[in-house]
């Protein structure tokens, strides 16, 4: 195949709430990009992705303002569409396995930062990674499943008829709000920890703030039953994008959950520490996953050596082409995975649900999991959702805490192959 054309823009959507993690808060629309792609069959694609700033690279958040951090993300996007142009493949993975050295370097030169991480160039990567995804799969008339890479397909044969759906709960949630959340069904918590309460990256009070959040969250919730966990209570997900500095500290916290009775429902705790710590974790008493430390298959090994026991993938981020060696992997190893989430549009969501809907799920859990929280983001969220080719599919929206999959999710690939035009009509 050969792309003849690759076009970019971009939407900036409102946010209706504060969004809070690694220790920063955001309130500023979320840029949206999109790729579109042409054939030189004359098939079309469009491809999207959300710009997770903070996410991917800290550094580029703390030297840029918000939108300048957008603008150079963008810049590298569009870099990427100039070096698709004229592209021919076999599949479409070699799209970016091709194109990331000089992209990794132009994202270098255009932040400044030599040390620009990985995951911030693949996120501008995304849109043009799934477009080339989606125009491969029209053109040669597959479905997801005759998608997946020999490499992956023993570890994503599971086809799930549920998926838990894990709202996130920042640190802006009260108490309230997030008894509402399992009063609607919610019963697998994304809990944001490392908040850094008075702005000045006091390890301790840090640390602090960590123990009274966890305290008040348990005493809301350890009573409350839960029919998908096999202990019978509430999973708790911890996420801490990187904010504990020691192991010393980290055990401090787990020392308080253990006193509080929290502990051992503790399903998965995500990236405690830096990507650049080389601490080994296999002796702490809770399954720790790696996200956004780990960027490749390689990644994944030098991970699951340091005793990291679970990932958490992101198509939606890193692109389906790294995802899809990170599950085989993982995989491989016997190491289980579960989908994130990076605030992505409606469509994105069930690109992200595709993946999900076919790993096993975590141990101690009887159903998938997939991270979703535009919703509680997004000012315009329900015109995602109605924008999308089977909006009123049982699949779309989450009943009672859960994505129901049925045999049209599987047939029709959750529509992500099916035109969107709200998205191709920008181009």
């Amino acid at each position: 195949m050969r792309i003849r054309n690759a076009a970019i823009e971009y939407i900036a959507e409102p946010l209706k709430a504060v969004f809070a993690f690694k220790g920063k808060y955001n309130a500023r629309p979320m840029w949206n990009t999109a790729v579109h792609l042409t054939g030189d069959a004359g098939t079309e694609a469009t491809g999207l992705s959300n710009q997770g700033i903070l996410w991917s690279d800290p550094a580029v958040f703390n030297k840029f303002s918000t939108s300048g951090g957008n603008a150079a993300m963008y810049l590298i996007s569009d870099y990427a569409c100039q070096l698709a142009r004229g592209f021919e493949f076999d599949t479409p993975d070699q799209l970016i396995r091709t194109i990331l050295p000089r992209v990794m370097e132009y994202g270098r030169q255009v932040t400044g930062l030599p040390e620009l991480r990985k995951t911030f160039v693949l996120g501008a990567l995304v849109a043009l990674d799934s477009a080339a995804w989606i125009l491969y799969a029209r053109e040669k008339g597959l479905s997801f499943d005759q998608l997946i890479p020999d490499a992956a397909k023993p570890y994503m044969s599971t086809r799930h008829d549920k998926l838990a759906a894990i709202p996130l709960i920042t640190y802006t949630v009260s108490m309230e709000d997030l008894l509402r959340e399992v009063d609607a069904g919610s019963f697998f918590l994304k809990v944001k920890i490392g908040s850094d309460p008075e702005h000045d990256n006091d390890p301790e009070k840090m640390l602090a703030w960590d123990m009274r959040r966890l305290s008040e969250i348990h005493n809301a919730l350890k009573d409350v039953p839960c029919i998908h966990a096999e202990n019978g209570h509430i999973p708790y997900y911890l996420d801490a994008n990187g904010r504990y500095d020691t192991k010393d500290r980290l055990l401090r916290l787990l020392d308080h959950a253990d006193h509080i009775g929290m502990l051992e429902r503790i399903a998965v705790m995500e990236e405690p520490f830096p990507e650049n710590a080389p601490i080994d974790v296999s002796d702490l008493p809770v399954r720790l996953a790696a996200d956004e430390s780990a960027h490749s298959a390689e990644d994944v090994a030098a991970r699951i050596d340091m005793g990291y026991r679970a990932f958490a993938l992101k198509p939606i981020a890193k692109t389906m082409s790294v995802t899809f060696d990170m599950a085989a992997v993982a995989g491989k190893h016997g190491i289980p995975c579960f989908c994130a989430d990076l605030t992505v549009n409606a469509a994105q969501v069930d690109l992200n649900k595709n993946f999900a809907a076919r790993l096993a799920p975590l141990p101690g859990l009887r159903v998938g999991l997939l991270e979703s929280n535009g919703h509680q983001y997004y000012a315009n969220w329900e015109k995602m959702v109605s924008a999308l080719p089977y909006r009123d599919a049982a699949w779309v929206t989450p009943c009672d805490g859960l994505y129901h999959l049925d045999a049209e999710f599987y047939r029709r690939s959750g529509g992500i192959f099916d035109p969107l035009p709200m998205y191709d009509s920008l181009f």
